[in-house]
């Protein structure tokens, strides 16, 4: 539909077909527009000369390519035909000019290039009738136009007033791309937009971008402005204080910061840095983002125990005494700590106890053993300060090493955040939970703990957020685990291993009476008053309420026990003398375990297996099921690669000594066997369930029965030897609390029992073996003589 009222697009001269070409740098002439230029060159000079005599039309073209001869493709696509409005000589023998756009063109086909360029034009004019949509375009053009003529201050009003009275649309397209500040590459668009719907939306969109640039410059400036305001303000502030006399904070802020390094007597490469942040704070107002950050570094470096450190409690037999207050057994812990304490002190006597390091140890085993209370045991006993840091589940290398100061928010690493709070640069330092490190994409935690584990590199320590070297030589490190196999093998190397069992049934007694019933009455408000648990209760609840390797869950027994207590005093309620072992039904309810309910009647296929797991020993059982089927050996219970090989070993020498068993050779091939292990949802994996897994095959081909109270452990190969294994000490353990009777081990493991208490030793009978015959022996399922061949 078009405009009853048209724009009517002013009249022009005529533009011949040829137009000698004239290319220009730096510039774009639209149509309607005034252009002053400056031609230099000799065959530039010839163009205009020429043209000024005849039409006093030529073609201008932006130049998009730079070289020293003229080429076609040096030219934008899109021209404009100039009229030479005005010419002046130059005394140097250039020409000035000065042109007037008339009308877009297009290089249909060129004529000549020499002397200079002439070519076939094709000229685009735009419409006289415009659509109700492209007069409607216009007018929010203009109207956006109109609003940067206003905010801008680089442009006069008078160009608002000129768009105002652009006769056509796309004239005042033209007009507003020519003044607009806009790059080169964006007002040749517009030139090359014939379409004037296209070339007003074109238009609008760069308006739209330059008004947007506009804010963001009115934003900066006015933050400017309040800066340079509030600067004012302050010094005039520091002028009125002056007068009336106050005391000026920043400097006594600075002065007091000043102090404090001066006291903290730094390393020279710390205080250098300490005195280059005090001079930048001081120049700095108070009132900066910055201000508060390099206060805070100033505050973490001047807090840190540069020499600050606790003397260390040489006296052997105090310590000794203090680490059997707090712990029971656990020898070899105790007489490692002796060690380095007689260590010290004959290296102080010699003078050389300032190059003395401290050992980095790593304390493995199941929770509830103790490992963490141990390291706060040790520090007591050093006399030192005790910080535990906890490790569990951190994946990012920065709670390590630091962050940068360059993020908001950013601390020191968790090590020299633990230093700070200590006061002292030789704490008993513990790392808790090594083994759960996670490496995410902030990087490698474990990686970060190589160099602050090494006592060749942490004498330098380097945190980022500080950027300086703190000497951690002298922190005795403790960390714990529950497995070493998750520590990467080179912080691993960098440790001492110190393994810590599960404890017996003897030393758990002794556990709760002399720590755990004593910090549980404590704890329930009952010291000096409530019954006594007696020895016959204490070892049902050992045996029949917890099945661990550690005591954390006797101790929730015993604090269940003490609350019930203390419930009946709160009621006014008769409390009885003591506690006695059938009292436990009353007070816990019914029995979580039983011996007799764990292992359970013998059964044929059925043999009874110890395992090592991160949480301490266990027993586990292998069935074994002969069914109908074609030969197929099914294996199920999550086992991993290594146990199904060890179940798989175990068929082959099952069927090689087929006929010495009394085993029908043809039940391989008729019979489908399917190895299960409970405990499904449990993975299972290792070697040492091999000669389990084959005594349970042999028992279920033969249809006999085996005792469940047996329990073993060991490899088994092809030829029916007995390989060692792993985690004796653990697994005896584990059968003493499940009521096993008899435990086959291998005999190469032999010099693991010197581990293994000696109370656990006297309720088990432990029989070594080194071949699958002793074991079948011990079993009852004993192989029949071989005929002797003639």
């Amino acid at each position: 539909m078009n405009d009853p009222n048209p724009m009517q697009r002013p009249p022009m001269p005529e533009i011949p077909d040829v137009l000698p070409v004239l290319p220009i740098n730096n510039a774009i002439l639209f149509p309607g527009m005034f252009l002053p230029l400056v031609v230099s060159g000799e065959a530039w000079v010839r163009l205009v000369d020429e043209a000024a005599l005849s039409t006093k039309i030529i073609g201008v073209f932006r130049r998009i390519q730079s070289g020293a001869e003229f080429e076609p493709e040096m030219l934008a696509q899109t021209g404009t035909a100039a009229l030479i409005v005005r010419m002046m000589r130059l005394p140097q023998g250039g020409v000035q000019l000065l042109l007037q756009g008339q009308a877009r063109i297009k290089v249909q086909r060129w004529v000549t290039v020499k002397p200079y360029p002439q070519a076939h034009v094709t000229v685009a004019l735009d419409p006289v009738d415009v659509s109700m949509e492209t007069t409607g375009l216009a007018r929010a053009v203009l109207a956006g136009f109109q609003q940067i003529v206003e905010q801008s201050p680089n442009l006069p009003d008078e160009l608002a007033i000129a768009a105002a009275n652009a006769p056509h649309p796309g004239m005042l397209a033209d007009l507003i791309a020519a003044n607009l500040n806009l790059n080169l590459d964006d007002q040749q668009k517009v030139l090359d937009t014939f379409d004037v719907h296209e070339r007003l939306q074109l238009v609008l969109r760069l308006l739209e971008r330059e008004r947007e640039i506009l804010l963001i410059g009115r934003k900066a400036q006015e933050e400017v402005s309040k800066n340079q305001r509030e600067y004012v303000l302050r010094q005039q502030l520091e002028a009125i204080k002056r007068e009336l006399g106050e005391t000026d904070d920043h400097a006594a802020e600075i002065a007091e910061l000043r102090r404090r390094i001066e006291e903290a007597n730094l390393p020279a490469e710390a205080r250098q840095e300490a005195e280059r942040e005090l001079l930048r704070l001081e120049r700095m107002p108070p009132g900066a983002a910055e201000y508060t950050v390099a206060r805070t570094y100033l505050d973490w470096l001047l807090d840190l125990p540069w020499h600050t450190s606790t003397e260390d409690n040489l006296d052997i037999t105090q310590a000794r005494q203090v680490l059997d207050e707090d712990h029971y057994d656990l020898e070899r812990i105790k007489e490692r700590i002796i060690e380095y304490l007689a260590v010290r002190k004959l290296r102080r006597e010699e003078g050389a106890d300032n190059e003395a390091r401290g050992p980095i140890l790593c304390f493995v085993g199941p929770p509830g053993v103790g490992k963490t209370s141990l390291g706060a045991s040790i520090a007591r006993a050093l006399g030192r300060k005790f910080v535990r840091v906890a490790l569990g589940g951190v994946r990012d290398e920065a709670e390590i090493r630091g962050h940068r100061r360059t993020y908001i928010g950013a601390l020191p690493g968790r090590i020299i955040q633990g230093l700070s709070r200590a006061k002292s640069n030789n704490p008993v330092l513990l790392l808790d939970e090594v083994d759960k490190l996670s490496i995410g994409f902030q990087g490698d935690p474990a990686a970060a703990l190589l160099e602050v584990l090494d006592p060749e590199q942490n004498v330098a320590f380097v945190d980022r957020y500080l950027d300086v070297p703190f000497d951690l030589s002298k922190v005795l490190f403790v960390c714990t685990a529950n497995r070493a196999d998750t520590i990467p093998p080179a912080l691993l190397d960098r440790m001492e291993l110190l393994e810590l069992a599960g404890y017996t049934e003897q030393e758990k007694l002794e556990i709760a009476r002399r720590y755990l019933i004593p910090r549980q009455r404590r704890e329930q408000g009952m010291t000096n008053r409530g019954p006594e648990l007696t020895t016959a209760a204490l070892q049902r609840l050992i045996r029949e309420y917890t099945h661990e390797a550690g005591v954390r869950d006797l101790e929730r027994r015993i604090g269940a026990i003490y609350r019930k207590m203390a419930t009946r005093l709160a009621s006014e309620q008769t409390l009885p003398d003591q506690v006695d072992a059938a009292d436990l039904d009353d007070l816990l309810g019914p029995p979580r375990f039983r011996s007799e309910t764990i292992l359970g009647d013998n059964e044929v296929g059925v043999v009874t297996g110890l395992a090592w797991t991160p949480t301490g020993g266990d027993v586990l059982f292998v069935e074994v099921s002969v069914i109908p089927g074609n030969g197929q050996l099914i294996l199920t219970g999550q086992l991993g690669d290594v146990m199904k090989e060890s179940a798989r070993a175990a068929l082959t020498y099952a069927r090689s000594r087929a006929s010495a068993l009394g085993i029908d050779p043809e039940v391989f091939q008729k019979s489908d066997i399917h190895i299960h292990v409970p405990a499904g949802a449990v993975p299972k994996d290792g070697p040492s369930a091999g000669i389990t897994i084959a005594s349970a095959l042999i028992s279920a081909l033969t249809r006999r029965e085996v005792d469940k109270r047996i329990a073993m452990t060991g490899e088994v190969t092809l030829r029916g030897k007995v390989l060692p294994i792993g985690g004796v000490k653990e697994k005896l353990l584990a059968a003493q609390r499940a009521g096993v009777r008899k435990v086959l081990l291998p005999t190469e493991n032999e010099i693991d029992l010197r581990d293994v208490p000696a109370e656990t030793k006297e309720q088990l009978e432990i029989v070594l073996v080194k071949h699958m015959d002793e074991v079948l022996h011990e079993l009852g399922l004993e192989i029949a003589p071989q005929p002797v061949s003639e």
